[in-house]
């Protein structure tokens, strides 16, 4: 959508031309200096991508502020944090390695967590092995308590076990999975549920609740808040959107990273080191987040503290969801129409994200939305809009014909109505056939520039 220009639009421009010269990467300066500045070190000296390092931190920030922060868009409507993303590349594309570095500060905590915790459990079972007498005399609880295990991060786990351990963790906590599709795969593996809808459900910070027929063993979680971050390779994407997930809203929730570099990466025979101490930077901005001691109500539940829009902040934001909404429209795509409708939710998280992560890093004093933050967030939803448009032609290529390739194939980048029917008839396919597929494909392999002119993606 039309952005006003402005000096600082200009200068972040330039900014992410310097590190994506096709202009098509990651947009780095929606974030503040500090973390712009560690992320280009991480690229210079280790030659992780852009793109993998800058949406693995926004996770990360996304992690450390949890269930702390709200967004409010106007009384009733308050958007969370949360952020679920796949980090998309070929093997050898170096996924997993900027996930780490992220991720490496709550890795650490929940080390030293677990540490603490294992000590604890065989304190409270030397307890337990007591009498009551001995407790009383030791100055014990009558009645030990278990410990808990705080922690940020999880991985192979069930719905049911997220219940216990988020009860225990009401901050929040981030499902950190190395394949995304051994994720999916596992759905439903004890019980006849449907996982993907609980995890849909979750995503929009409501109640989250299933009863099993099977067992006694339900789910309830008053107040999620759990992110989703892993890595997945092109051909395997078709398992993720598997079992009508590419149908249900389940894709939709997904931020896609697809570089448009997807070769493997050379080893640098330079030694080169950062400049400075990249991991206790990103260590010190992360923990500035996680070092919030919320406010809680006397059930313990978190009382998150409201980030306000300005007043212009807000009629930008609402102007940028109209003029989409009305593209949207005048495409009569269903695809790209649902794309846009959890895009417009991210846009708000996004807002609230880059504020406190403005304060967290000393940019700003205040934890606010203005315009310029809205701006930058504009620019990051439309960066995962196009790579979301680019995961539905992965999707939809790994499921045509051999005909249907070729016709796509030969078309040019852009055509006529008219012109892509002579295509087709060349092939065998019949021009009301054709029609039917360019109509039920726009949003995923064509846009409509106009009536009776697209543009392949």
């Amino acid at each position: 959508m039309s952005e006003k220009s402005t000096p600082q639009l200009i200068l972040d421009k330039a900014i992410d031309l310097s590190v994506n010269p096709t202009g098509s990467g990651f947009p780095i300066s929606i974030f503040p200096s500090k973390i712009q500045k560690i992320i280009r070190e991480v690229n210079d000296c280790y030659g992780f991508p852009i793109d993998y390092v800058g949406a693995a931190m926004l996770v990360a920030v996304s992690v450390a502020v949890g269930n702390t922060h709200l967004a409010r868009m106007k009384e009733g409507w308050d958007e969370s944090a949360i952020l679920y993303m796949a980090l998309i590349g070929r093997p050898g594309a170096n996924k997993s390695h900027p996930l780490s570095f992220a991720m490496r500060p709550f890795v650490e905590h929940d080390y030293e967590q677990n540490r603490i915790y294992e000590k604890q459990y065989l304190e409270y079972q030397d307890q337990l092995d007591m009498s009551r007498k001995e407790r009383a005399e030791k100055g014990i609880e009558v009645c030990p308590r278990e410990p808990v295990r705080h922690r940020f991060l999880v991985s192979d786990i069930t719905p049911e076990g997220l219940s216990l351990v988020h009860s225990q963790n009401r901050r929040g906590l981030c499902l950190l999975s190395d394949e995304l599709s051994a994720w999916v795969k596992n759905f439903n593996r004890y019980n006849n549920g449907s996982e993907s809808e609980f995890w849909m459900s979750v995503f929009n910070h409501k109640v989250a609740m299933s009863d099993r027929k099977s067992n006694q063993s339900g789910v309830f979680i008053a107040n999620p808040f759990l992110c989703v971050i892993g890595t997945i390779q092109p051909k395997v994407l078709g398992e993720l959107a598997a079992g009508n997930r590419n149908a249900n809203g389940f894709m939709e929730r997904f931020l896609f990273v697809v570089p448009d570099d997807q070769s493997k990466v050379k080893w640098n025979s330079e030694r080169k080191t950062p400049s400075f101490d990249i991991v206790a930077a990103w260590r010190e901005i992360i923990s500035k987040l996680t070092d919030i001691v919320p406010a809680t109500d006397t059930n313990g539940n978190i009382i998150p503290e409201n980030v306000l829009f300005a007043s212009e902040a807000f009629d930008r934001l609402v102007k940028w969801q109209n003029e989409y909404t009305d593209k949207c429209n005048a495409d009569e795509s269903d695809t790209q129409t649902a794309i846009a409708s959890k895009l417009e939710i991210y846009a708000v998280r996004f807002c609230l994200l880059l504020a406190v992560a403005d304060w967290a890093t000393g940019a700003k004093k205040k934890k606010a939305i203005d315009p310029a933050t809205v701006e930058r967030s504009i620019r990051l939803t439309e960066y995962f809009r196009v790579t979301a448009a680019k995961v539905q032609c992965i999707i939809g290529e790994n499921g045509l014909t051999d005909v249907q390739l070729a016709v796509m194939s030969e078309l040019p980048d852009k055509f006529t109505t008219a012109e892509g029917v002579a295509i087709a008839s060349k092939n065998g396919i019949p021009e009301r056939t054709f029609k039917r597929f360019l109509r039920e494909k726009r949003g995923v392999f064509f846009s409509r520039d106009s009536h009776g002119t697209y543009t392949k993606f």
